[in-house]
């Protein structure tokens, strides 16, 4: 793991970030996170009240067209295939980093499609791998040139939540370097060889996310909802900011009143605030807010 030396400075700006706990700190003041500009980050919620069937299965065909509508507003392209073509180009290798939980995996049909679109970009079916835990031994992962980020959004007993940036995590041989407090640092997996500026995407899969549990193998069903929905953006700071104020926001309705992360997500606020990775602070994300509105809670 990469060493950092960081200032008093920026400890104890660190540290009050912190404190502040994910109940609070999406409201924070602008000047607690230090930066004097207010350059906006694009960040896309899309819905579809439609894409879950009766039995909760993902609809693979309302899934496409969540996924196309959102990646043209994030390209500001009026054709799907346009979209995708700013993304990824025909010289790429790609790999799509999923995340096989199998209490809460990545839909097997967002896999396919992402894999079609880049097909349909020009990309050799060859050069395209879809892998979670193998990634450091995988062929195509190994010489990828693009990276397509793509994971559903849960609590977490070490982090607060998995989520985007922590979807990273199997890209080094021992994870368990970054859980010390409370997984702080896992914005620095991002500066690995392998990652380092290759993500074109990233997708926080939002359908039936899991907003509460105790203990590091926690999933009980009564504590997802079907929310039906995407979080795109480029930012993956700024996607799991966004992703936490929905997570926090149904934790507030379900429980009747504010109950925090317990660990708070904190990774994400010092993905901004210490490494500078991408914009965690709501004031600075551009949220787009496509399709189905009821009950959106942020």
């Amino acid at each position: 793991m990469v060493k950092k030396t960081i200032t008093r400075r920026q400890l104890l700006r660190d540290s009050t970030v912190a404190a502040i706990g994910t109940s609070l700190f999406m409201s924070a003041p602008v000047n607690l996170w230090g930066k004097n500009d207010m350059t906006k980050t694009k960040v896309v919620l899309i819905r579809d009240k439609e894409v879950l069937d009766a039995s909760g299965r993902p609809v693979k065909r309302k899934l496409e067209q969540m996924l196309n509508k959102g990646l043209m507003e994030l390209t500001g392209q009026s054709r799907e295939l346009t979209a995708w073509k700013n993304v990824l180009n025909t010289r790429d290798v790609l790999g799509i980093k999923t995340n096989v939980w199998r209490h809460l995996r990545t839909p097997k049909a967002l896999e396919e499609i992402l894999k079609e679109k880049a097909i349909a970009v020009g990309i050799a079916p060859e050069d395209i791998s879809i892998n979670d835990r193998g990634i450091l031994k995988d062929p195509v992962f190994r010489r990828s040139t693009a990276l397509i980020n793509v994971r559903p959004m849960r609590t977490h007993a070490w982090s607060g939540v998995g989520s985007l940036l922590k979807n990273y995590i199997m890209f080094v041989d021992r994870p368990w370097d970054y859980h010390p407090d409370s997984c702080a640092d896992l914005a620095t997996l991002w500066s690995l060889p392998d990652v380092k500026g290759k993500t074109r995407l990233n997708i926080l899969v939002m359908l039936t996310p899991l907003f509460h549990g105790v203990g590091p193998h926690h999933f009980n069903k009564k504590f997802t909802w079907k929310y039906s929905g995407l979080l795109m953006g480029f930012d993956p700071v700024a996607v799991d900011s966004v992703g936490v104020r929905i997570i926090q926001a149904q934790r507030k309705k379900f429980f009747n009143e504010d109950k925090p992360l317990n660990p708070p997500a904190k990774h994400v606020l010092l993905a901004d605030t210490r490494h500078h990775l991408g914009i965690a602070n709501p004031e600075k994300i551009d949220l787009v807010k496509l399709g189905w509105q009821s009950d959106i809670l942020i």
